[in-house]
């Protein structure tokens, strides 16, 4: 029948016409460039400044050469405290955001007052950016990397929690309805047919997640949360620009490692 309604120029039914198909296309890239342009306009966009201030770039890269490098050991511990603001922030993140994911997904979640309830708190910390956690939570605990720590896991929580939401909402259900039959209350069948079927896709989300969390580490250092975004902070207000040439190779080199490291673990999760 299609070849038919082909060779006689026709259409199948409901098919739009072509005519219609090409005015929504139209429309749609005309809409897309005027979206474009209008951000051209409120971003104020000037490509010609970056050529007439060329200069004032190659000057601070000329100033930052040769990369201070003895700057090795004094820096270790910004360092090693920006992994672990990711390790924490992650595995806390993991730890508060598998509950409520149970909570929050519909063909587990025990009702739905609590699966509203468990949305609700994870859009609220999805929403709020981790930056402004650490506002919040160095306001109350003070300077350094336990601040941080505590935005990431917070922020964490919203992110992991929609994802592992909708990983438990798509699994296959077979298992938990088998043990439903059985008689097996709600824990046996959290503990030997959900988690089992979802456990390899979390590891995986956690991971990728941490390959976040360590860059977003290096950001809230700016906020007074430690780590070498603190370091980093300090070296610019100095104008020490040979030192900040040096950490950010180190943070290149960090995240560099730790997208290997998490795609290995990955694949092997996977």
């Amino acid at each position: 029948m299609s070849t038919v309604l082909e060779m006689r120029g026709g259409r199948g039914p409901g098919e739009m016409p072509a005519g219609m198909r090409n005015a929504l296309t139209l429309v749609g890239v005309l809409i897309a460039i005027a979206l474009f342009a209008q951000a051209w306009i409120v971003v104020q966009a000037r490509p010609q400044d970056l050529i007439t201030g060329a200069h004032g770039m190659a000057d601070i890269i000329s100033r930052a050469m040769p990369p201070d490098f003895a700057q090795f050991i004094p820096n270790l511990r910004p360092v090693l405290e920006t992994i672990d603001l990711a390790i924490f922030g992650t595995v806390f993140g993991i730890l508060l955001a598998f509950p409520l994911a149970i909570l929050a997904a519909k063909n587990v979640t025990p009702g739905l007052p609590l699966y509203y309830g468990a949305r609700a708190v994870i859009g609220v910390t999805r929403a709020v950016p981790d930056l402004v956690w650490a506002l919040l939570f160095v306001t109350a605990v003070g300077l350094g990397p336990f601040p941080g720590a505590l935005a990431l896991a917070v922020h964490s929580i919203g992110m992991l929690g929609r994802l592992f939401a909708e990983v438990i909402e798509d699994m296959d259900m077979g298992p938990v309805e088998a043990l439903t039959l059985t008689g097996a209350g709600r824990i046996a069948v959290l503990t030997h047919a959900v988690i089992p079927g979802v456990l390899p896709s979390l590891l995986g989300i956690g991971l990728f997640r941490f390959d976040e969390n360590l860059r977003s580490s290096l950001v809230l250092g700016f906020v007074g949360a430690g780590g070498i975004g603190f370091q980093l902070l300090t070296a610019m207000n100095l104008f020490d620009y040979q030192t900040v040439s040096y950490l950010l190779i180190v943070t290149f080199v960090l995240v560099a490692c730790a997208e290997r490291a998490s795609a290995y673990l990955r694949s092997l999760v996977h």
